[in-house]
């Protein structure tokens, strides 16, 4: 079952006040070894829960453990990121640039069942050493944290290896808000169809790959644009929303600009037979590199010469949010962000609430 023990060098260790310690082998048939007990009976009553767990653990599922244990990280890896069905096309070339870039380098010849706190920590010092950016090393983080802790919950690895670990903190760079001016001057200096991008994205909060698939049929109200799916960029195929699964959608506010813009659109060019509005020259729907060499002419035109991409729009629409006094719950469903955090994180300083205006707002209502 296992045995007890002290590890001092007292002769008389039935009396000393030293702690036991327990050696056991888990479900996996790996050794442990715990310390802390106070007393024999302490000591005994836990190897004696850890029997029954043995015991009453099934011989397929301890192979299961066994097995999942021996496992290589770059096997369990890859077997990994097959099972995330919600992810879409993007995200999975994303998680698998970054694993191959930043984690399989250092950890993939690992047997899953040796990673401790020890080896995630050298891990992170590892990125540090190669002068990582903070940006990069918390994306590696996330994504070794989410494989390591699936294996965790599978049984191939007994206690969780993030215990006490500081994980990489990465604090964004100040976001560039475009003013209501550049907009306006990019819009003017643009084609008709970059336009409906940059209303989309400015108005209602939308991702470029959301935004390319601009059509009519989301527009179920006269102040709401439901979103279903977006355009991959690469591919220029539409796939389901991030962090959606599919079928699922979201919804945002949509100003009146927004969809007059939208149906003055689709009176002047009209749309393919499902609704879409936008195409380009090679394809039936835009891409990354369409709205890249669009925005950039449009830019140039307008005479804007400050560093902002088509995603700062997306930022204007959350300082316009935030700005007047929407809830930031509100603004992180509208943005599709997988939860508030993010949106805390990127947007807090554009918040108008403060320690002084919150003492007056509850003196009112006092």
């Amino acid at each position: 079952m296992g045995s007890f023990f002290k590890s001092c060098a007292c002769v008389r260790q039935n009396r000393c006040s030293h702690p036991y310690a327990i050696r056991y082998r888990d479900a996996t048939g790996r050794q442990r070894e715990e310390t802390g007990y106070a007393t024999q009976q302490s000591a005994l009553d836990r190897l004696t829960k850890v029997y029954e767990e043995k015991r009453n653990t099934p011989r397929a599922q301890a192979d299961l453990k066994r097995d999942i244990g021996k496992q290589r990280f770059g096997e369990y890896a890859t077997s990994w990121l097959t099972r995330q069905r919600h992810y879409t096309p993007s995200s999975v070339r994303t998680v698998s640039q970054v694993l191959h870039s930043q984690v399989l380098p250092v950890l993939e010849s690992r047997r899953i069942s040796t990673f401790t706190s020890t080896v995630v920590e050298d891990f992170i010092m590892s990125m540090e050493e190669r002068s990582v950016r903070p940006a990069a090393q918390q994306n590696a983080f996330d994504t070794f944290k989410k494989i390591l802790l699936d294996a965790r919950r599978r049984g191939g690895i007994t206690e969780n290896p993030f215990d006490g670990v500081i994980s990489p903190e990465y604090i964004p760079r100040k976001i560039t808000i475009p003013t209501l001016d550049e907009i306006h001057a990019i819009k003017s200096a643009g084609s008709d169809e970059l336009r409906i991008i940059i209303d989309l994205m400015s108005g209602c909060g939308l991702r470029n790959g959301e935004a390319y698939a601009a059509n009519v049929e989301r527009m179920v109200a006269d102040d709401v644009y439901r979103i279903t799916e977006q355009i991959d960029g690469r591919t220029r195929q539409r796939a389901r929303l991030k962090h959606r699964k599919p079928g699922e959608f979201r919804e945002a506010p949509m100003p009146g600009t927004v969809r007059e813009s939208l149906l003055r659109f689709e009176k002047e060019h009209g749309t393919d037979a499902n609704g879409y509005l936008l195409q380009s020259q090679r394809s039936s729907h835009w891409g990354h590199s369409t709205l890249e060499y669009q925005w950039g002419v449009a830019k140039k035109k307008a005479g804007v010469t400050r560093k902002l991409t088509a995603y700062s729009l997306r930022h204007f629409f959350a300082s316009n949010c935030l700005g007047r006094g929407i809830p930031i719950t509100d603004v992180a469903e509208w943005m599709g962000h997988k939860n508030i955090n993010m949106t805390f994180r990127i947007y807090r300083h554009l918040m108008p609430a403060s320690i002084g205006r919150a003492a007056k707002l509850l003196n009112e209502g006092l």
